[in-house]
């Protein structure tokens, strides 16, 4: 199941839909999401979340995900240089 994130301009579409107290349903119909995503956003608006902070917030969360980089210790980088000079 392919997911595509929220963009910033639906993010703006929403915020400008929730104050002019457009239903949720309608909002849903004109940018083409689901309720639960669009609920969530209304309700980080009602906790006095503008959209361009619940985007830095989604940003960072999501810089936190993924693989992590492989550290090694020096010791294990200088045998890896030696075997590789060695051929």
């Amino acid at each position: 199941m392919a997911y595509t994130h929220l963009t910033t301009d639906e993010l703006a579409f929403i915020e400008s839909y929730y104050y002019q107290k457009i239903s949720v349903s309608e909002i849903c119909w004109r940018i083409k999401r689901s309720r639960q995503t669009v609920y969530n956003v209304i309700n980080a608006f009602k906790a006095g979340i503008s959209a361009l902070e619940f985007y830095q917030n989604y940003k960072k969360r999501k810089s936190r995900c993924g693989r992590r980089k492989i550290v090694l210790p020096k010791h294990q980088i200088s045998y890896t240089r030696e075997k590789i000079a060695d051929g």
